[in-house]
């Protein structure tokens, strides 16, 4: 869009004595070692805030200026070009590839405001392009004090403020950040938007065994669903093959994408990521997938890729397709296979992406997400605001429906039986 101005020559702004912001648009500008330094150890930072996969998105046309995503990081840096913090940072024309819904606001600001030529997109964000995964968005440097690394988050947030009203944008936001992100936020004034994902946890003080001792940790009629749907499966003729790293060729990455795409050419859409882009994070961050082949009759027929980070054992799940029909399929590929790898590696947590009751009946359970918006107009503000009070109250009750119906057996109290198996 003409209207989209990113040039960032004049954007270099002192904030404090010793400190300076940076506006980039060219991401090679920043330096890859300090950048993966901030995302080092925090919630999503492997692979996910990593310079090379951000980087990927932009140079493999996944998520660029020709796609809606003019990438516009931020960095704050001390007088010797030391990166204390960062901010991964997309100038949007719509919001797509997002997993927080802001469709409704943007109708809502544009009946109201775009006779006056006043528009709610663009829009600045802070988010992973198509990746609904938790974590930090406002990257500090570890070590600091606490007071000092909320006083650079505050930075961040203040400069992406300032950077809308120069620009004149309607908004800014920052979607699925930590909780200490979004209490930072809502004291500068943000509102904060509440979610849900579905999240499996490797037990407490004594990790499954294997599968089948997380399948005896289930009540009995979700066991036995479990069951009967990997009996589908084996009885079909399909087997798995895994493959971690390096193990993954060029040729199962070719199969993988076929069946990435048809998961979206099925719904008349184009995928969001490209080969490309798979090619790329496959050479700059081999460490960090893991690949489940269903075969059947030798014959690849499906597939299912985890992002996983090795030294926080934390899997991300998934990316998936297949090209054959077979029932309960992707129970299989997509649940059954990765939790028992995780089980099988040591692995602590399976996040299992946006969305989906049904992976609370297969051990998956309700977590709470968090998002912050500041929005320039303070007649949508306010009335975003009683919205999303009423919607926090909605998500409250509904993560409470939720946890009622946890999967897991109740630890018997002294006196009670235990569930038979």
């Amino acid at each position: 869009m003409s209207s989209i101005q990113t040039d960032s020559a004049d954007a270099q702004v002192s904030m404090v004595a010793g400190l300076n912001v940076h506006w980039h648009t060219d991401l090679s500008e920043i330096d890859p070692a300090q950048w993966d330094a901030l995302a080092a150890g925090v919630d999503g930072g492997s692979p996910f805030l990593r310079l090379g996969f951000l980087r990927a998105m932009v140079d493999s046309g996944s998520a660029c200026p020709d796609t809606g995503w003019h990438p516009l990081f931020l960095t704050v840096q001390d007088d010797f070009g030391q990166l204390l913090a960062g901010c991964p940072l997309f100038v949007k024309e719509h919001s797509y590839g997002e997993y927080v819904f802001d469709w409704a606001w943007a109708d809502a600001h544009d009946r109201a405001l775009a006779s006056q030529g006043v528009h709610y997109f663009p829009k600045l964000l802070s988010a992973v392009p198509f990746s609904p995964i938790p974590g930090q968005r406002l990257l500090v440097q570890a070590g600091l004090p606490v007071a000092t690394q909320d006083a650079l988050r505050r930075q961040l947030l203040d400069a992406m403020e300032a950077r809308c009203v120069a620009q004149g944008w309607s908004s800014t936001h920052a979607l699925f950040v930590s909780d200490r992100e979004a209490q930072v936020a809502e004291q500068a004034g943000w509102l904060r938007r509440h979610g849900v994902q579905f999240h499996w946890e490797n037990r407490a003080g004594t990790p499954y065994v294997d599968f089948e001792d997380f399948l005896a940790s289930l009540q009995r009629e979700k066991r036995k669903k479990i069951q009967q749907e990997r009996r589908k499966v084996r009885e079909a003729g399909v087997s798995f093959e895994v493959r971690q790293g390096g193990e993954i060729r060029a040729s199962d990455w070719d199969f993988f994408y076929r069946c990435y795409a048809q998961t979206y050419l099925e719904r008349g859409q184009q995928p969001y990521l490209s080969r490309d882009f798979w090619a790329r994070v496959a050479e700059a961050l081999p460490g960090n997938w893991v690949l489940f082949t269903a075969l059947r009759e030798g014959a690849p027929i499906a597939s299912a890729l985890l992002a996983v980070d090795p030294a926080r054992r934390v899997a991300y799940g998934r990316y998936w397709g297949a090209v054959a029909q077979v029932p309960c399929l992707h129970f299989e590929a997509c649940y059954y296979q990765p939790l028992a790898w995780c089980i099988t590696e040591g692995y602590q947590r399976f996040e299992g992406g946006a969305q989906g009751e049904h992976k609370l009946a297969r051990g998956l359970l309700p977590v709470a997400t968090h998002s912050v918006h500041w929005l320039a107009h303070t007649g949508l503000r306010d009335a975003v605001a009683r919205f999303l009070t009423r919607e926090a109250q909605g998500v409250d009750q509904y993560r409470e429906h939720l946890d009622a119906r946890a999967p897991f057996k109740f630890e018997p109290r002294a006196g009670e039986e235990q569930e038979l198996p």
